[in-house]
C-alpha cells in the first residue's frame, strides 16, 4: 500500500516537473525568439540572400554609424560600436526578422541635446591633447560618449520597465498619422542639423524650442561664410546617390546585386580628398582619425542619470515607436506576427547592454530596413553577417576613413532619410479619408518642428484621444422604424463556383484607433471558425436561400449572425453591415482594407473562395471578390 502511494506521488511529481519544464520552454521561446527561427533556418535556401543582404547592410551600417555618431556629438568611432552590439542583442530578443537595428538619426539627435548641454565645446577642463587610456582619445571625447551612453542606459531601462508593466498593449494609442507626422518632423530636424556640413559652415550648436528656425536664421545671417567647394561636393553627392538608388530600385528585379553606391562614393571622395589635399588646400572638414579595436567595457557615469532623464524618455518613446512601426510593416509584408510588448524588451536590452561598450542610443532605421526588403533578406542572419563586416572595419579599415569629407557623410544621411521625408505624400490620403486625421498630422508635424520629436509625439497622442472623446457623444443615431427585413438570395451561377455559406457581421459603433485592432481580431476569429466548420459539411447541397435580419452590435464587439444552414461548396460570403458605423478615422479604414487583404492570404492556403460584400443604408450593396489562385 505504502509503495503504491509513493509511486503515485512520484508520478504526480514527474508530471508537475514535466509541466514546469514545458512552461519554462515556452517562456524561453517567447522571450528569446532566436530559439524559434534559428533551429529552423534553411541554410540552402536562405544563406545566399542573407549573405548578399548582410554585405549591403554593412555598408549602410558603417556610413550611418559614422554619421549618426557625429549627429550625436560624439567621436565617429562610437557609431561603429553602435552598429555592432545593438544588432546582436536585437537578433536574439527581437521578433522583427527584417528589422535593421543600430544607430538611428532621431535618437542620436535627442541624445545630442544632453551631450551638448552637459559637455559643451571649449568648456571642459580637458583639451584635445589630454589623452585618456581608452583608444588614445581625449578625455573630452570620453566625457561626451559617457553622457550619450548614460542616455542609452536610462532609455533602455525605461523600455524594459515598460515591458514589465505590459505597456506594449497601449500602442494602439499611436495612430499612423501621429507616427508619420512625428517621424517626418524629426527627419526634418535631422536634415537641418546637417546643413552646416552640407554648406561647409562653422556654426554653434543650436537647440531648444524654435531652434529649427534659429538655425536657418543663423545661416542666412552668415551666408557669406558658405564654403563653395563643400557645397558643390554635397550637391554632386546627393544627385549621384538619389539617381543610382532610384535606378537600383527600378531594376532590382533584373539584377541580382545592387550597386553599393554609398561605398563607392565613400571610396571615391576619400581618395579625391587625399590626393587633392582638400583638407589643407580648401579647409574642407574630414572625419579624422578612427582608432582601431574595441575597448574593454565600462559602466556609464551613473551620477548624471538624473540629469538626462528627459532625453532618456525621448529616446525610449521615439525609438520604440519608430522601430515598432517598421517591425509591424515587416511582419505584415512577410506574414508573421510581432509581439508589441516583446519589442519593448528587445529594444530596451539593445540600449542597456551596449551602453557598457561606449554605444550611443539605438533603434531601427527605415532606410536600412527598406534595404533588407529590397535585397531579399530572409532572417536576422543578414544582420549578423553585417556585424562580421563591421568588425572588419573596426579592426582593419577604420583608419582609411580619415579623409572622408564630412559633407559627403552629411549627404548620405540626408538621402538615407528620403523614406521619412516622402511621408508628406500621406497628406493626400488623410485628406481624402478623414480631414481630422489630416489636421492631426499637420499640427503634430508643426509641434515636432517647433519643439522636439518627443513633444510632438505626446501632443499627437493627446490630441487624438481628445478628438475621439469629443466625437463619440456627437455620433448620429439612425432611425430604423421603417426598415423591413432584408432578404439576401444567393444562387449558383453557371459560370462561377457555387456559394457555400454566408456570414453577416454588423458594425454598430465608430471604427477608430481605439477599437480597430479588436475589430480586426474578431473578424479573423469569425472567418477562421466558419472555414473550419465548412470543411465538415456534406457535398450534395448546392442551392439555398437565406433570410436574415441584420441586428446591431454592442460594446464595440463584432458578432457574426448565425447562418440558418451550412452549405457545401467552395465559396463563402462575408457581409459587413455598416449601417451603424457612425464615423471612422484613417486607422479604421486601414483595418477594413487589411481585412480584405488578409482574407485573400488566409483562404488561398485553405483553398477557399471568399467574397466580401458591404451593405450600407441608403446605398446600393457593393461586392468585391477575392479570387482563388488555384
Amino acid at each position: 500500500m505504502a509503495g503504491a502511494k509513493r509511486k503515485g506521488k512520484n508520478a504526480i511529481w514527474r508530471k508537475i516537473h514535466a509541466l514546469r519544464y514545458e512552461d519554462f520552454k515556452l517562456w524561453c521561446v517567447r522571450r528569446l525568439p532566436v530559439l524559434e527561427w534559428a533551429p529552423n533556418y534553411n541554410w540552402k535556401a536562405d544563406l545566399l540572400p542573407d549573405t548578399i543582404s548582410g554585405m549591403m547592410l554593412a555598408v549602410q551600417q558603417v556610413t550611418q554609424g559614422l554619421a549618426f555618431a557625429v549627429l550625436s556629438s560624439v567621436h565617429p568611432v562610437f557609431g561603429l560600436y553602435g552598429s555592432l552590439f545593438p544588432v546582436i542583442i536585437y537578433a536574439i530578443f527581437g521578433m522583427g526578422r527584417h528589422v535593421a537595428t543600430g544607430t538611428f538619426a532621431l535618437t542620436s539627435l535627442i541624445s545630442a541635446n544632453a551631450v551638448e548641454r552637459l559637455v559643451p565645446p571649449m568648456s571642459s577642463n580637458f583639451t584635445a591633447n589630454n589623452n585618456s587610456t581608452v583608444l588614445g582619445l581625449s578625455e573630452f571625447e570620453m566625457q561626451r560618449i559617457g553622457v550619450a551612453a548614460a542616455v542609452s542606459l536610462l532609455g533602455g531601462l525605461i523600455q524594459v520597465a515598460m515591458f514589465v508593466l505590459h505597456l506594449g498593449s497601449a500602442t494602439f494609442l499611436l495612430t499612423e498619422p501621429v507616427i508619420s507626422a512625428m517621424t517626418t518632423g524629426a527627419a526634418t530636424h535631422v536634415v537641418t542639423s546637417q546643413v552646416k556640413y552640407l554648406l561647409g559652415m562653422k556654426m554653434p550648436y543650436i537647440s531648444g524650442p524654435l531652434g529649427f528656425f534659429y538655425i536657418y536664421a543663423y545661416i542666412f545671417e552668415n551666408i557669406k561664410s558658405i564654403q563653395l567647394e563643400a557645397l558643390l561636393l554635397s550637391v554632386l553627392s546627393i544627385v549621384i546617390l538619389v539617381l543610382v538608388k532610384e535606378l537600383n530600385e527600378k531594376f532590382k528585379g533584373k539584377i541580382k546585386v545592387v550597386l553599393p553606391i554609398d561605398l563607392v562614393l565613400i571610396v571615391a571622395t576619400s581618395a579625391a580628398c587625399y590626393y587633392a589635399d582638400m583638407k589643407h588646400s580648401y579647409g574642407m572638414e574630414v572625419v579624422g582619425h578612427i582608432p582601431e579595436g574595441i575597448p574593454l567595457p565600462r559602466s556609464p557615469p551613473m551620477n548624471i542619470l538624473p540629469e538626462v532623464i528627459t532625453e532618456a524618455f525621448g529616446v525610449a518613446l521615439v525609438g520604440y515607436v519608430a522601430s515598432l512601426a517598421l517591425a509591424q510593416a515587416s511582419a505584415k509584408k512577410f506574414n508573421y506576427s510581432v509581439d508589441d510588448n516583446q519589442e519593448f524588451l528587445a529594444h530596451g536590452l539593445s540600449n542597456v547592454i551596449p551602453s557598457f561598450f561606449f554605444c550611443i542610443p539605438s533603434a531601427a532605421a527605415m532606410g536600412r530596413t527598406a534595404l533588407l526588403f529590397s535585397t531579399g533578406a530572409k532572417t536576422q542572419v543578414a544582420c549578423l553577417i553585417s556585424c562580421i563586416l563591421v568588425l572588419v572595419v573596426i579592426y582593419a579599415v577604420g583608419p582609411m576613413l580619415y579623409w572622408l569629407p564630412m559633407c559627403v557623410l552629411a549627404s548620405i544621411i540626408v538621402v538615407g532619410l528620403k523614406g521619412m521625408l516622402v511621408q508628406f505624400r500621406d497628406l493626400k490620403k488623410y485628406w481624402n479619408v478623414d480631414k481630422i486625421d489630416w489636421s492631426i498630422w499637420v499640427s503634430t508635424y508643426i509641434f515636432t518642428i517647433c519643439f522636439a520629436a518627443n513633444v510632438g509625439l505626446l501632443y499627437g497622442v493627446v490630441c487624438t484621444i481628445l478628438i475621439v472623446v469629443f466625437r463619440f457623444p456627437r455620433a448620429t443615431t439612425l432611425s430604423l422604424k421603417h426598415m423591413k427585413e432584408v432578404e439576401c438570395r444567393f444562387k449558383t451561377e453557371a459560370d462561377s463556383e457555387s456559394l457555400q455559406a454566408v456570414k453577416i457581421v454588423s458594425v454598430n459603433n465608430p471604427l477608430v484607433f481605439l477599437n480597430a485592432k479588436k475589430f480586426h481580431m474578431d473578424i479573423l476569429k469569425i472567418i477562421q471558425k466558419e472555414s473550419t466548420c465548412a470543411q465538415q459539411l456534406p457535398e450534395d447541397m448546392n442551392k439555398y436561400e437565406q433570410n436574415t435580419l441584420l441586428s446591431p452590435l454592442s460594446n464595440g464587439n463584432c458578432h457574426g449572425e448565425s447562418s440558418l444552414q451550412q452549405w457545401p461548396s467552395e465559396r463563402h460570403s462575408l457581409i459587413l453591415d455598416c449601417s451603424g458605423l457612425t464615423f471612422f478615422d484613417y486607422t479604421g479604414i486601414s483595418v477594413l482594407t487589411q481585412v480584405f487583404m488578409i482574407h485573400h492570404v488566409h483562404f488561398i492556403v485553405s483553398t477557399l473562395f471568399y467574397s466580401v460584400t458591404v451593405f450600407c443604408l441608403g446605398q446600393t450593396p457593393t461586392k468585391s471578390t477575392v479570387p482563388n489562385s488555384r
